[in-house]
């Protein structure tokens, strides 16, 4: 067995280049895999569909993760379709096996204390960070990609039914409601900061130039109100929305309502906010009930 993994390994590395990394851990696998078969007095070529099914089971018995165990049959279908093309098996014992499902991971959030203590930070007697403030409340509010939110035009603006209406993924468009609190910072915004940054133009949140924002400024300007802040975690680009669909969820939103304002297209996509949800009953059940 010893021979043929190094064999495979010769074989791939010729084949795809994978670095020293990737094929020691090939390695481990295999020769994990090849033990596991000794005790069994089986050869690898001997090894049938169900002797892989009863080793991808033994992991799982041995507390290993989804992911680790997906990971170990993807290396043995790799390994088995070489010895199939090198006429060593008549047949590959790991086809038609099913890999374990993951599952999306939770996307990063912030609990509402810590987005309190973000929005807190701007000094908004300084234009520029007035400016911050607006859209972190707009951000914060609606739920918007950062690309859609710095890519805002006046025009987008409903004051008055308190909208924005914005151009999605696959140019589609949505409106959606800003709340009081984000419609307040904006007016103020507008009335007290925008003049100082741009003179003329239709770009919302001008940067210093006076120009359209990039997302990479706006997110150095989110680390900076983040430090501040004392918040610790590591923050992505999508935080915000992704707190804003959390805490939307959290306080009982219907999850087809939050794919609209979020603009997914698929509700699967928003469905990753139902551990959210169970989550936080969980912890509602625990706190409230007298047996929790």
């Amino acid at each position: 067995m010893t021979a043929l993994i190094d064999q495979y390994l010769d074989a791939i590395w010729l084949e795809k280049g994978l670095s020293d990394n990737t094929l020691a851990s090939y390695r481990r696998d295999l020769t994990l895999f090849a033990q596991w078969l000794e005790s069994r007095h089986l050869e690898p070529a001997s090894a049938a569909r169900a002797d892989l099914l009863e080793w991808l089971g033994e992991l799982a018995k041995r507390g290993q993760s989804t992911r680790s165990s997906a990971r170990m049959l993807s290396c043995l279908r790799g390994f088995y379709r070489y010895l199939l093309r090198e006429n060593r098996i008549p047949v590959d014992p790991s086809l038609n096996i099913e890999s374990p499902k993951l599952g999306r991971p939770l996307p990063k959030s912030l609990s509402e204390e810590e987005v309190d203590a973000l929005l807190a930070q701007p000094d908004e007697s300084i234009a520029i960070e007035l400016r911050d403030k607006a859209m972190l409340e707009l951000l914060y509010a609606t739920g918007l990609r950062v690309s859609e939110l710095v890519g805002l035009k006046l025009h987008q603006l409903n004051l008055h039914q308190g909208v924005v209406k914005v151009m999605g993924k696959g140019s589609k468009e949505r409106l959606v409601p800003m709340g009081e609190e984000a419609l307040y910072w904006l007016q103020r915004f507008l009335q007290l900061g925008r003049a100082e940054l741009i003179k003329s133009g239709d770009v919302l949140f001008p940067s210093q130039r006076g120009q359209e924002m990039t997302r990479q400024t706006f997110w150095h300007r989110i680390k900076i109100y983040a430090q501040r802040a004392g918040i610790r975690s590591n923050l992505s680009p999508h935080t915000l929305r992704h707190a804003f669909a959390t805490h939307l969820i959290n306080h009982g939103a219907d999850l087809r309502v939050v794919q609209l304002l979020l603009g997914h297209s698929d509700l699967s996509t928003t469905q990753i906010y139902t551990h959210v949800a169970r989550e936080r009953m969980k912890q509602l059940h625990q706190q409230h009930h007298p047996r929790g």
